[in-house]
């Protein structure tokens, strides 16, 4: 009878779960590692930030109208008085619950879309791909500035324009992998089998584009915070009494000679979360496509 000890010296040395064997490439990618250290630092701060200052980002101290940096305030006061840094705090937080909202649900649309579009073939993909052209030539910038406007700024409907709008690209690239998935022994079993055109594309070919969708689900947010940040800044996108890094880096260049520290404040956040969001896409490519260098040196040992 084969024991324990057996069973373990049996099973070859590099026979390593996917999960295990791509946490392992992304592990030697130190750029990468560093891109998530620092992205969850971000996600603290803007958590637990707020607990260090007595002040909220609506708060407005009279006495202290554009200060400096202190030890009162420790990023400074803006010209109404309130506090850089509770601002700074409420604005990470505000953006990074745009930019995730609309990176996961870019995808989730995207992913149902351009699947279907390849699975089902025929009229319903030619029909898909004029819309998905359509929409591509479409000045989308210029209609997402027109609703956000007209809304007074909600970051509630600001997630569902940029939604609504930013789908398109990701949905042509997986309806493009996905015409070479339809043809697979998997999916001609399951058809065979008399299982439903949703659950085929639900349990078959969308789970088979989990690298595809996962490096775009993280490059997305870098994309959507830089979109937020556009609308913001041009006065668009989120509005007063709230705050996003947008509408900071609005008012802190009107103010950059003679008070700098209301632009460097948000404008190093942006530059923290999207550095950090690139390093981690570049790692999450790099581990999931073995055809890489830092791939394939993860994959040795």
């Amino acid at each position: 009878m084969a024991t324990a000890t057996d069973a373990t010296v049996a099973r070859a040395p590099g026979d390593l779960g996917r999960g295990r064997l791509y946490l392992r490439r992304f592990l030697r990618n130190r750029l990468a590692v560093a891109g998530v250290v620092i992205f969850v630092l971000l996600v603290l701060f803007s958590l637990v930030g707020g607990l260090f200052t007595p002040y909220a980002h609506t708060d407005a101290d009279f006495a202290a109208l554009t200060q400096p940096p202190s030890d009162v305030h420790w990023f400074g006061t803006n010209q109404g008085g309130n506090d850089v840094y509770a601002s700074a705090v409420h604005g990470l937080q505000r953006s990074l619950v745009i930019a995730v909202s609309v990176s996961v649900l870019t995808i989730l649309v995207a992913a149902v879309i351009g699947s279907s579009a390849a699975y089902f073939g025929g009229r319903v993909e030619r029909l898909t791909l004029a819309v998905i052209h359509f929409l591509l030539i479409v000045p989308s910038f210029l209609i997402l500035a027109l609703v956000s406007h007209r809304v007074a700024g909600d970051w509630r409907v600001l997630i569902i324009v940029l939604t609504a709008f930013g789908w398109m690209s990701t949905a042509r690239v997986v309806w493009s992998v996905s015409t070479s998935l339809r043809e697979r022994d998997y999916v001609t079993a399951a058809e065979f089998m008399g299982v439903r055109p949703l659950r085929i594309i639900l349990r078959h070919i969308i789970p088979n584009l989990g690298s595809l969708l996962v490096v775009n689900l993280t490059l997305g947010v870098v994309a959507t915070v830089l979109s937020e940040t556009a609308l913001s800044f041009l006065g668009f996108g989120v509005q007063t009494p709230d705050v996003s890094l947008g509408t900071m880096l609005a008012d802190g260049a009107t103010t950059i000679t003679s008070a700098p520290w209301l632009f460097a404040a948000p404008a190093g956040l942006v530059v923290l979360l999207t550095v950090s969001m690139t390093f981690i896409g570049d790692g999450l490519r790099d581990a999931l496509d073995p055809t890489s260098v830092t791939g394939a040196a993860g994959g040795r040992r």
